[in-house]
């Protein structure tokens, strides 16, 4: 893996991460409203629920929470982009579009039915407190169900899609070792083989004492006479001495004859 792939890969899992959480704040924001916040208000007369709903819509609209809203949209998009080549690919599509549903459905239903809440007024000033309240709970809560649910989903698609990430990140991880081992074996062959030719090439065979441990030096050469007794001369110093003494005797008696 090259150093721009792996930071290509680093910055999608960087990428993959935040839109998790941020799916995950979301999803509990909206479950926490589900199984929580309404069945509380439920109990409550028709002007505190009116007056409450009324102060979470607006202190709800905080940096802290668009953050998250707007960041889950932004963050999952550019992750199912950055993840438009890879196996996982489609978690992130998958936790994309309920999402993009769950984004529409609260921009389309339970911030229209917000508005209409603030335009009845003050609560207690309201005429039929009571009629204001049906027109809004039973519509929101539904609504909220939903929209609770396609964000869970979306949240477990993307921690899918984690998983997947941290597999192919360890598969790359073991093509990359066994790469390396691949050419670990090729140097050693290689040096297996230089040594190979440099031990033919030192085991001289030339150097073995066949040509100069030779009885051609010492005995067929300077013998001089066939009858110089090449084991003679060729087996040490005292063979030297022995063919002189032979040549010369029988050189004396030649001339005496």
């Amino acid at each position: 893996m090259t150093d721009s792939s792996g930071k290509r890969r680093g910055a999608a899992g960087s990428v993959l991460v935040a839109a998790t959480v941020a799916m995950g704040l979301i999803a509990g924001a909206f479950y926490v409203f589900a199984c929580a916040v309404m069945p509380a208000l439920a109990r409550s007369g028709d002007r505190v629920f009116i007056e409450v709903m009324r102060n979470i819509n607006e202190v709800i609209e905080n940096p802290v929470f668009f953050a998250a809203f707007f960041g889950a949209l932004v963050l999952t998009a550019l992750a199912a982009w950055q993840a438009r080549a890879t196996e996982y690919r489609w978690w992130v599509w998958v936790a994309l579009a309920a999402y993009v549903l769950a984004f529409l459905l609260t921009s389309g239903v339970n911030v229209p039915l917000n508005n209409e809440l603030a335009d009845a007024g003050s609560p207690a000033r309201v005429a039929d407190p009571a009629a204001v309240r049906e027109r809004f709970e039973d519509a929101w809560v539904a609504w909220n169900v939903v929209r609770a649910l396609l964000c869970t989903v979306a949240l477990g698609c993307l921690a899918r899609a984690l998983a997947g990430y941290g597999r192919a990140g360890r598969g790359e991880a073991g093509r990359g070792e066994a790469g390396r081992g691949e050419a670990g074996r090729g140097e050693a062959g290689r040096g297996e083989a230089g040594r190979g030719r440099d031990g033919f090439g030192a085991t001289g065979y030339g150097e073995t004492g066949s040509g100069r441990a030779g009885y051609g030096e010492a005995g067929y050469g300077r013998a001089g006479y066939g009858e110089a007794a090449s084991g003679e001369a060729g087996r040490g110093p005292g063979g030297a001495g022995q063919a002189s003494a032979y040549l010369s005797s029988a050189a004396g008696s030649r001339a005496s004859r």
